[in-house]
């Protein structure tokens, strides 16, 4: 059972004016916040960078995991946005760290900033970054490299509000303490959004399992007439939509064609849980443990003893 997920050329349109549009944010936020001695600007703009890499890294992994199954990645190529989701947020976290550095520096060390200069390369960096959301919004749940591509964009979008408030500030009060305080609260932000990406991407390359009551699918497969017990359950994501399972059950010894049955009647109680691909093992009196898990009940023993 294969399901098959492709992404539209237009997405894929949108992902490429998107790296643009982030690439020329960042050399115009670069060479801004050196001229103007802004700290949240220089924040701003390795927040864009980030966003480009990001972006242009899904759409290489998007085009890698349409690529056909073979002798050699019998699962396909899926893991690759996996892989590249999971490099994205951690890069976002390296530069949380650099960020966060940076503004104990200026809170300690006040610079003089150019506020004028600073309002006006943000308020160019936030009409860009409004455009990229803009471009992705629509397909932002299509799955997990384009929703971190999506988040990375917003939260840059927000970064870009508060570095214009923080120029108007400067320039309306001098109030140089903003900067750094502009600056730790977008690592703040950064640190919200990317951390449930990284968790999910991690719980996947791990082979950890999906949301499924496994002792309830249990009880479901052992009420079909014929089984006996369902037991040694294993259950795993290939990419963000696929979901795998297997699990050996015992049956009475009967011809292929009843075994069939039980096995379809298992595939279809499993569909409603969302599995997309179903290996049954059928046997006749061979485990000796029938624990959900394999092994568990001899980890049980052992803890007893």
């Amino acid at each position: 059972m294969h399901h098959h997920h492709s992404h539209g050329e237009g997405l894929k349109g949108r992902m490429l004016l998107s790296v643009i549009l982030n690439f020329t944010i960042t050399v115009a936020e670069v060479v801004g916040g050196i001229l103007s001695g802004s700290l949240a600007l220089l924040g701003d703009s390795l927040h864009n960078f980030s966003d480009a890499m990001s972006i242009l890294a899904s759409y290489v992994a998007i085009r890698i995991g349409e690529k056909e199954r073979n002798e050699k990645y019998t699962f396909g190529y899926k893991r690759a946005e996996i892989l590249v989701a999971f490099a994205n947020s951690a890069v976002l976290f390296g530069v949380v760290v650099f960020l966060l550095v940076e503004a104990y520096r200026r809170f300690r060390n006040p610079h003089p900033i150019h506020g004028s200069l600073m309002l006006g390369v943000a308020l160019v960096g936030l009409f860009a970054n409004l455009i990229s959301v803009f471009l992705l919004h629509g397909h932002a749940h299509e799955n997990i490299n384009v929703r971190s591509a999506y988040l990375h964009l917003l939260s840059d979008t927000l970064s870009s509000v508060a570095v214009v408030l923080g120029g108007l500030a400067i320039i309306l009060w001098d109030t140089l303490w903003l900067d750094p305080v502009i600056t730790v609260a977008i690592s703040i932000y950064i640190l919200k959004e990317g951390y449930d990406i990284l968790k999910e991407t991690v719980e996947i390359l791990m082979e950890a399992a999906p949301r499924l009551d496994l002792a309830e699918i249990k009880r479901e497969i052992e009420s079909i007439p014929g089984v006996r017990n369902a037991h040694h359950f294993h259950a795993w994501r290939i990419g963000e939509h696929e979901v795998h399972f297997e699990c050996h059950v015992e049956v009475r010894d009967m011809l292929i064609s009843e075994a069939q049955g039980i096995i379809d009647e298992i595939e279809e109680l499993l569909k409603n849980y969302g599995v997309t691909h179903v290996t049954v093992q059928l046997e006749v009196d061979r485990c000796q443990e029938k624990g959900i898990i394999c092994g568990s009940e001899r980890r049980t023993e052992h803890s007893r003893v």
